[in-house]
């Protein structure tokens, strides 16, 4: 199975915050510290692999299924909250900041590419073009609306 080595890895370090949460604390920020550089380059490969003629020929169907899925995405959030104790403005914030998933689409948008199906380009083009509305919609809501929102609690 494919991602079962990805599984394996979480369910590592699931194992690894249980038993030993000091050394997963002290592995957390190295990893952090690693992730700030492997991040520039796995944008920079998947603007390498874009070609924006596709783009160009799915025209207004691509930010279509972009906005569906946007639309799912937040409608599976906010049904996943119904019976937790979060207010209705919670809830909606929880659904906003759901949305900007812009590493996971750079990092899976280039296997149908990789593995030279038809539809890799095609994929991939959709999967920048979710990037670049997702993340700068996600950012300006997130940080537009969380003080309209979300209520500090005091303990």
């Amino acid at each position: 199975i494919p991602v079962s080595g990805l599984l394996a890895i979480m369910s590592m370090g699931i194992i690894i915050n249980q038993k030993y949460s000091v050394l997963a604390k002290r592995l957390s920020v190295k990893y952090n510290k690693l992730w700030l550089g492997a991040e520039i380059f796995l944008f920079v490969l998947v603007g390498i692999a874009v070609d924006l003629s596709y783009a160009k020929r799915a025209g207004a169907a691509v930010i279509f299924i972009v906005i569906t899925a946007l639309i799912f995405r937040m409608s599976g959030v906010a049904l996943s909250l119904v019976k937790t104790n979060l207010n209705k403005k919670e809830r909606l914030f929880c659904a906003i900041a759901y949305t900007p998933k812009a590493t996971v689409q750079a990092a899976i948008g280039t296997i149908p590419l990789a593995m030279g199906l038809n539809c890799g380009d095609i994929v991939l083009t959709i999967a920048v073009v979710s990037i670049l509305l997702t993340a700068p919609f996600g950012a300006i809501c997130v940080d537009n609306l969380y003080k309209k929102l979300l209520v500090c609690k005091e303990k």
